[in-house]
């Protein structure tokens, strides 16, 4: 099989997405010598970079397919002990939450990951690990909200910011996951007292991804948004101009830094496992592993602008300008389960 073969596109199902095309799963047959077939949510170009990085370290070939987290999940589940799959890789602890409670992956005992990887951003039980981590933060024009008063997630539903928050849908994960952070942090009820309190600051109705609540804040539509850091870093990394004069008005705050209770910036991952039925084990395990070696970890980051997973892996320029801040270490594994109270809070307050 030539590298990367599995990119030949094919329907996957009905309005579920696209995926590569896989060997023909009709048996689990002995594993094939010198491959990895790799099942990746992920869709940046620069994660060629990285599986060429590790077909040079060790002659493995990486053969990939590429779809959003739920449709391989589904992929996986239909294949069974048949799939091709030897590593299954998505973004967002809430994939990775149903992947392990769907039986798609396996447990790993590994010295390089536990050794590499801080134990909050590690399952447990050893089903995954992170590999890159992206921190929920604020973005605001300091010529309509004053920055230093700004610290908490606490202040987003305060009501002094009437009238001034964007933020993207709340089925999106990124905000799911959040809101299930804050749910074991403070418990339900006063999650969902700030879940309200920010409906009630709204600008608008949620629309459109980060970048667009950057650009909203940028042209005056609103003066907070609430994103994931590395769309601000790309907004600032952009070759157009007009991309280049919004990041130009806009500062990144880290929430939880200090005062009553602080628990530090909310970070979600990427995160790759073992898929349950990986014919080729071995390789798999060496995939993993190199995944939070130094080489892997430089080209995650820079690539996407997400921090390292690893301990001590070198973080992009871009980011050093942020500042350092303090990370929410809550085993990020407890907030998977809180998905379904979150979902039922967002729909209890009206954050559509």
């Amino acid at each position: 099989m030539t590298p990367r073969s599995f990119l030949t596109v094919l329907a996957l199902m009905a309005g579920m997405g696209s995926c590569a095309r896989a060997p023909d799963p009709t048996a689990n047959g002995p594993a094939a010598a010198g491959e990895v077939n790799l099942y990746s949510a992920r869709h940046y170009d620069s994660d060629k970079a990285l599986y060429a990085a590790f077909e040079e370290e060790t002659g493995i070939t990486v053969n990939v397919i590429e779809a959003q987290g739920p449709v391989l999940l589904e992929r996986l589940k239909a294949e069974g002990a048949n799939s091709p799959a030897d590593v299954f890789l998505t973004v967002d602890v809430g994939n990775l939450h149903r992947a392990k409670a769907q039986n798609v992956f396996q447990p790993t005992q590994s010295s390089v990951l536990t050794n590499s990887v801080p134990a909050h951003l590690r399952d447990a039980d050893g089903h995954w690990v992170a590999i890159a981590k992206r921190a929920r933060v604020f973005v605001v024009n300091p010529a309509l909200a004053p920055p230093e008063r700004l610290s908490r997630y606490e202040d987003l539903a305060d009501p002094q910011w009437r009238g001034q928050i964007c933020v993207r849908s709340s089925n999106n994960v990124y905000n799911v996951s959040l809101l299930g952070a804050l749910i074991e942090h403070w418990g339900a009820p006063a999650a969902r007292d700030w879940a309200a309190g920010v409906v009630a600051n709204f600008a608008r109705a949620p629309q459109g991804g980060d970048t667009d609540q950057l650009r909203a804040v940028a042209a005056g539509a609103c003066s907070i948004a609430l994103v994931n850091h590395y769309y601000f870093a790309r907004l600032i990394a952009s070759t157009n101009a007009e991309d280049q004069a919004a990041a130009a008005k806009l500062q990144l705050i880290f929430p939880g830094q200090s005062g009553e209770n602080a628990f530090g910036a909310h970070v979600n991952v990427t995160g790759a496992g073992l898929a349950a039925h990986a014919p080729n084990r071995d390789n798999a395990m060496r995939f993993l592993e190199f995944l939070v070696s130094p080489t892997a970890q430089t080209i995650l980051a820079e690539g996407a602008f997400e921090y390292p997973a690893s301990n001590g892996a070198n973080v992009p320029e871009t980011l050093l300008a942020f500042g350092d801040f303090s990370e929410d270490q809550l085993p990020i594994g407890a907030i998977g389960p809180r998905e379904s109270e979150a979902l039922a809070i967002f729909d209890a307050v009206g954050w559509p």
